[in-house]
């Protein structure tokens, strides 16, 4: 759902009308939900009303007024939570939107934000939660309106489909953050193990900014030593230094007007780290063998693996250069942290791949699947991906099975017999991947009474494939 949060004091359309509670409308498609939700908002005496489509609300909206908030469903028949969203904030610039529904992914939080959602919370959601922050979003909207009046510049969800997959809370509260940050100038610290999709956060940042028409470049910092990383960052004059037979401009001057990122900020030396607090301060790079300075526009993006902060308690990294870059700081979770996330992943991949390799739609066997989703990914969304390409060009019939994966990935099952009177055999009532989440399933449905919404949130998946689940496994009362 979306919910649309405005001031009382701030007119929609005509004046709006003051009152004791705040007017909500909802609307959502389910009728029961909608219901349901109404009744929890109206014990915290809200006034609420509800419509079943956007075209509904669209004419309550005309009828009976502005409301103060409008809560939608974001995917519904006719008109989307989206469109929705559009109308409401082209009456209403100042609008302030959150978004509930049980589709949520990453670029849906995205797309959402951009568009001027307040906040995005995928289903099932916890009421408490949801309670303040509505109460929240209303008192912060009446805040804002007493000291500014300016609308918030909103973006075209361009190139969403090209960024974050997933639909875990973390990488939701990633892509928050990054449409949020990204039309600011603000330097970015991203932080995440190698593969976690650093460079791709960064390009996603620059493309929801108003330099994405100019260049973004991206350096390895650990790929150079300090002298020719300083050459490619500063450029250097003719001469400068041993095979330096022509002038380079270099990576900054290259990006001029747009963004760098720095991949790996940490392992840079610490002169090299006193020339970059140089041009955080300055806005100005002198190219090597050169004295006069070059003035430069550019937004710094930095990625790195390791903890800058131990680092600046150790001394090997400058504290002022850190809080210069650590702006805004973005934690990107590793995989085996989200796995809810892997099936979304491997449907993206292998959608990327097919178009990659100019071949038909390839599948992928369940037995496979289990595998990759009990596999750590030590090299996290890369390594996931890049098993997945080995996997495709292997697979005879479009079908990927556990025979296409590596050997260390498929771990027990391609691990070598152990030799006689060496360790004993493995006990024979151990249970398959599939048997021990069918049972813990039924476990979890059980000991909350039936109850899917509450037992998807125990199990951090969404209620739809909870209801797959049970109706693949014919889950019944005391089944466990």
């Amino acid at each position: 759902m979306a919910t649309y949060l405005a001031d009382p004091a701030y007119p929609m359309t005509g004046s709006r009308r003051a009152s004791p509670s705040a007017r909500l409308l909802l609307v959502d498609d389910d009728e029961e939900a909608c219901r349901m939700l109404g009744e929890v908002l109206q014990r915290e005496s809200y006034d609420v009303e509800r419509a079943l489509s956007a075209r509904q609300a669209l004419e309550l909206l005309e009828r009976s007024g502005p409301f103060d908030a409008i809560l939608t469903d974001l995917r519904m028949p006719e008109a989307s939570g989206l469109d929705l969203l559009s109308e409401v904030r082209r009456r209403d610039p100042e609008a302030l939107v959150l978004v509930l529904t049980a589709f949520g992914d990453a670029g849906a939080a995205g797309e959402a934000i951009r568009a001027g959602a307040y906040d995005f919370i995928s289903k099932p959601y916890d009421l408490g939660e949801l309670r303040s922050t509505l109460a929240r979003a209303l008192a912060r909207r009446k805040q804002a309106s007493a000291h500014q009046g300016a609308a918030s510049t909103t973006f075209a969800p361009a190139h969403l489909h090209e960024t974050l997959v997933g639909h875990s809370p973390a990488i939701i509260d990633v892509m928050k953050q990054v449409a949020r940050v990204g039309p600011s100038q603000a330097s970015v610290l991203i932080y995440g193990e190698t593969g976690t999709g650093k460079e791709l956060v960064a390009r996603t940042i620059h493309r929801f900014s108003d330099r994405a028409a100019r260049r973004m470049v991206a350096v390895n910092c650990s790929a150079l030593a300090e002298g020719l990383l300083e050459s490619e960052l500063f450029g250097h004059l003719k001469g400068a230094f041993t095979g330096a037979t022509g002038n380079r401009l270099g990576l900054f001057r290259e990006a001029d007007q747009g963004t760098i990122l720095l991949d790996e900020i940490g392992d840079i030396t610490p002169g090299l780290q006193a020339r970059l607090l140089r041009v955080l301060q300055e806005q100005e790079i002198v190219p090597v063998g050169s004295e006069t300075p070059v003035p430069v526009d550019v937004r710094i993006i930095a990625a790195t693996h390791r903890d800058l902060a131990a680092m600046v308690r150790a001394r090997s990294f400058r504290e002022d250069l850190y809080y210069r870059l650590n702006v805004v700081s973005i934690t990107l979770p590793p995989l085996r942290e989200r796995r809810q996330d892997i099936p979304l992943l491997i449907d993206h991949f292998l959608t990327s791949l097919a178009v990659r390799h100019s071949r038909g739609p390839v599948a992928i066997d369940p037995a496979a699947q289990a595998i990759l989703l009990a596999w750590d990914w030590p090299g996290n969304v890369r390594e996931l991906e890049n098993v997945l390409e080995r996997a495709m060009v292997l697979a005879e019939l479009d079908v990927i099975g556990p025979e296409h994966l590596p050997e260390a990935v498929r771990g027990a099952e391609s691990a070598p017999e152990p030799p006689a009177g060496g360790a004993p055999a493995p006990p024979a009532d151990l249970l398959t991947l599939e048997e021990l989440d069918r049972r813990h399933v039924f476990r979890v449905l059980d000991a909350t009474g039936g109850s899917r919404e509450t037992a998807a949130k125990i199990l951090g998946i969404s209620r739809r494939t909870l209801t797959r689940m049970i109706q693949r496994w014919h889950w019944t009362p005391g089944q466990t």
